[in-house]
């Protein structure tokens, strides 16, 4: 499976943002897919999380609220929404794919190439 996130930028607090998760292969619905990031100088952090299909979902407690994950598997495609952003969400965003409907990132064994994500305040 390869991923390909996009959809970063600069934006200011409070705005928002809309990153997408592109895939490849054919067995895309048997996969959860996370979205993590990492901010400078910190550790990788989870972010949120859809099953295969997009019934079961999680967010990390700090994004709640603000942040929706959605999934189209027409189109092989995981989207995280990004609304009432903060400096603190400032960070690469990573998305990954796992067998396994799971927030921990040792589980995700494909993962994208990070979209930054600046917020201004």
């Amino acid at each position: 499976v390869q991923l390909q996130a996009s959809g970063g930028g600069l934006v200011q607090a409070g705005g928002s943002l809309r990153l997408s998760c592109a895939t490849s292969g054919r067995t895309f619905s048997s996969y959860a897919v996370g979205w993590f990031r990492q901010a400078p100088g910190k550790e990788r952090e989870f972010v949120a999380s859809i099953d295969g299909s997009g019934t079961t979902i999680v967010y990390a407690t700090s994004v709640k609220g603000r942040f929706t994950i959605s999934r189209d598997n027409a189109k092989n495609t995981v989207y995280l929404q990004l609304n009432s952003l903060k400096p603190d969400d400032t960070a690469v965003y990573h998305c990954a794919a796992s067998g396994i409907f799971s927030r921990d990132a040792v589980k995700y064994d494909f993962w994208g190439q990070g979209t930054e994500v600046t917020v201004s305040s």
